[in-house]
């Protein structure tokens, strides 16, 4: 009996249906296995659109004294940059601190973001390239140029590939020659075309000197995919930024959609053997009192 009285009999009920409830454990574990890299993906997209709407709204809210100011403090630390010799990746500790609180817009190390209208994808940019930042989002390389513009410069912007919990520059391999990209920084755009496209070894930067007649914006990825044991350069150099950009969706606007599907397929699929237990526990009693 479930019941003794009034009181459920909790140990009776575990033994009754103790293989309903591995089979149940079992099927979530699966399906949260298979679901995990969809809903991971989806959550941090949304993180990274938060981040972005973030940085946008301070700065919408930034005096321009101020974003002349940062912009300035920029642009100077790119010209102390060497010109024609590969960059300085290797920064001292008081190097990093200078270098942490220029273009650091939110407070939150955010220092621009990056649109690829091909890949249908914008991420926020932040400072360093630490395992911690690029898990969740990419970084620009320190020691490489701010993504500010201007020739002579060189920025460097890193992202992974392949991870299970972010797409992040998962598709890069997919932009050629002529595909373009923009950097959005401090309210400003600047537009990047593709014109080289390289697969070194890691310790191979000299591709990511500086020229001095050049604007050039590079990203890194590993590659191949799921080996990693090389980097895959996308360099672009500036070009105008037309009047009007179209509005390109990124992964994260659908996600709202995403969402509510894997939800339903999950609240089906629960509900289902729900109904299938319970006809099945019918059955026995019906069969046992025959």
């Amino acid at each position: 009996m479930l019941y003794k009285g009034n009181s459920f009999n909790m140990i009776t009920f575990i033994k009754k249906h103790f293989i309903t409830f591995i089979l149940v454990i079992i099927l979530l574990s699966g399906l949260s296995l298979l679901l995990y890299p969809t809903l991971s993906n989806i959550w941090n997209s949304y993180h990274q659109s938060e981040a972005i709407a973030s940085y946008k709204h301070h700065v919408a809210d930034m005096k321009q004294s101020k974003e002349e100011e940062m912009l300035s403090a920029a642009h100077a630390y790119n010209k102390t940059l060497a010109t024609g010799v590969t960059p300085l990746l290797n920064l001292t500790k008081s190097e990093i601190e200078t270098y942490n609180h220029i273009l650091d817009v939110t407070g939150t190390g955010i220092m621009a973001y990056v649109e690829i209208p091909k890949l249908k994808t914008t991420m926020p940019i932040y400072h360093g390239t630490d395992e911690a930042i690029l898990e969740i989002a990419i970084g620009h390389i320190p020691g490489t140029s701010f993504p500010v513009g201007g020739k002579g410069t060189h920025s460097v912007i890193s992202g992974h590939r392949g991870l299970p919990s972010a797409n992040l520059f998962t598709n890069l391999n997919h932009l050629k020659n002529g595909d373009r990209f923009m950097i959005h920084v401090l309210g400003k755009t600047l537009t990047y075309k593709v014109d080289q496209i390289l697969t070194v070894k890691p310790e191979e930067i000299s591709a990511l000197k500086i020229d001095p007649n050049q604007d050039y914006c590079t990203l890194v990825t590993c590659t191949p995919y799921g080996v990693n044991t090389h980097r895959l350069l996308v360099r672009g150099h500036r070009v105008v930024t037309p009047k009007t950009i179209k509005n390109h969706k990124t992964e994260s606007s659908n996600d709202f959609w995403q969402i509510m599907g894997s939800s339903v397929v999950l609240l089906l699929v629960v509900v289902g053997w729900g109904f299938h237990s319970r006809k099945v526990r019918k059955g026995r009693r019906s069969r046992r009192s025959t």
